[in-house]
């Protein structure tokens, strides 16, 4: 495909994501003038500058414009940079640098988040405004993570279902969620960035401490599928390196929490 061509695609998805971000936006700030139900499609689409037909093309109802669609929370020049961090590993190896690009791609997700957050806030007021959200929210979340767990094991050249994979889903998931409870708290002074980095320092402190698998006694899954079990300890050291290791990302969510 020819340079033109690419940037045309380029150029057509900058326009989509807009007008997608345009629409939420404008659902969001309605749904937490009115309500829900204080407003219709027609007035989203007056708002956004947009045809009913277009604001469909985008989304089945005002439920999920007001929610957002996954593909703006994973911008293109922030996933094809995390992509080329694991280029230097052969596929199917847990690459060294993981970590240490997991920890940049949360914090340039985090940087999205400063021209955001008076939206982010008006979800918010939103949810409590029409706690019924709660449900369609618990669903996008489990299609955001599940869209995470295919693109980290693009990038490893491992199955969706591999232990690291899966981990870190879980592991990265649940910090920026308890970062995002913290920093939109009432009352908090602190950059979502230190709260994130701090609490991705206090998960490395408490994996880098002394663990010895064969003193925390036989489990139903050790008995019936001891591979799986050195398996995953195995392939778990190597996506969380030892602090002795150089080259280890370590320091960087040590020192920014600091």
């Amino acid at each position: 495909m020819g340079n033109s061509a690419i940037n045309v695609r380029g150029l057509r998805e900058r326009k989509r994501a807009a007008t997608r971000a345009a629409i939420t936006a404008v659902a969001r700030s309605l749904t937490a003038e009115r309500g829900l139900n204080g407003y219709t499609v027609e007035e989203v689409c007056e708002q956004a500058g947009i045809s009913r037909r277009t604001f469909f093309n985008y989304f089945p109802a005002k439920e999920d414009a007001i929610l957002g669609h996954v593909d703006d929370d994973f911008p293109e020049e922030v996933v094809e940079r995390f992509m080329a961090g694991g280029a230097g590993s052969p596929a199917g190896e847990i690459s060294d640098s993981l970590l240490a690009d997991l920890v940049r791609l949360s914090l340039d997700l985090a940087e999205r988040m400063s021209g955001s957050e008076e939206e982010t806030r008006q979800l918010i007021g939103v949810i409590k405004k029409e706690p019924q959200l709660m449900l369609r929210i618990i669903g996008a979340s489990e299609e955001r993570e599940a869209e995470f767990a295919r693109l980290l094991a693009d990038r490893e050249g491992v199955p969706t279902d591999h232990p690291v994979v899966r981990m870190a889903v879980v592991l990265l998931g649940n910090i920026a969620r308890k970062t995002s409870a913290g920093y939109f708290s009432e009352g908090n002074t602190r950059t979502y960035k230190d709260m994130l980095l701090e609490n991705i320092a206090a998960a490395r402190t408490l994996f880098a401490l002394p663990f010895d698998p064969s003193r925390a006694g036989p489990t139903p899954l050790s008995m019936s599928r001891p591979h799986i079990q050195q398996s995953s300890t195995s392939q778990s050291s190597s996506a969380l390196p030892s602090s002795s290791q150089s080259h280890s990302p370590q320091s960087t969510p040590s020192e920014g929490a600091q």
